[in-house]
């Protein structure tokens, strides 16, 4: 897969956790940050990274540079998705759905972030297993990752894409047609 150029898009930068870390030493403790942050241009590119620093503003932007980095792109049909999708990473489990246009964006947490930022419009999300926000996240991503078009399919199959077509959208055009 071609690698995504940042700098020819326009980026939104969203960060979706930040967490704090102690380590006690003889001298003290010292605290250091961890900062999901997720970045999309909502047309189709979205990308997230962790950043870790001993301040939250420079683990902010050490996660802007690994989201950049991390740039996918996601198929989009209609403002929604083109299939539904099972995507677990570790204990959490993310499941999308393409919805009908004016349904909106239903999923929570972190998985509404990535999906604003991806550009996707009317799409039905559930996070099954964990809670974690940052597993969350990246079985959203892998999900998007793993979306397919159907002329993508079509042509990885040798065959038409109408072909492809479900069996009720053929039964339909065979009875009002």
């Amino acid at each position: 897969m071609a690698k995504i150029n940042p700098d020819t898009l326009n980026l939104e930068e969203r960060v979706v956790r930040t967490n704090k870390c102690q380590k006690t030493t003889k001298g003290g403790r010292t605290m250091s940050w961890s900062a999901l942050v997720i970045v999309g241009d909502g047309n189709g590119y979205v990308g997230a990274g962790l950043g870790k620093a001993r301040a939250i503003p420079d683990a902010i932007r050490k996660g802007v540079e690994a989201a950049r980095k991390n740039l996918i792109h996601v198929p989009i049909v209609g403002g929604t998705l083109p299939h539904e999708i099972f995507q677990k990473h570790a204990a959490a489990e993310v499941m999308l759905k393409p919805a009908s246009p004016g349904t909106g964006i239903v999923a929570g947490s972190s998985m509404r972030i990535v999906l604003e930022l991806a550009g996707v419009h009317d799409v039905l999300g559930k996070s099954l297993g964990s809670s974690n926000s940052t597993n969350i996240c990246w079985a959203t991503i892998r999900a998007l990752q793993n979306m397919k078009r159907v002329e993508d399919v079509a042509k990885m199959r040798g065959t038409t894409v109408e072909s492809l077509q479900p069996w009720m959208l053929k039964l339909e055009e065979v009875t009002h047609g």
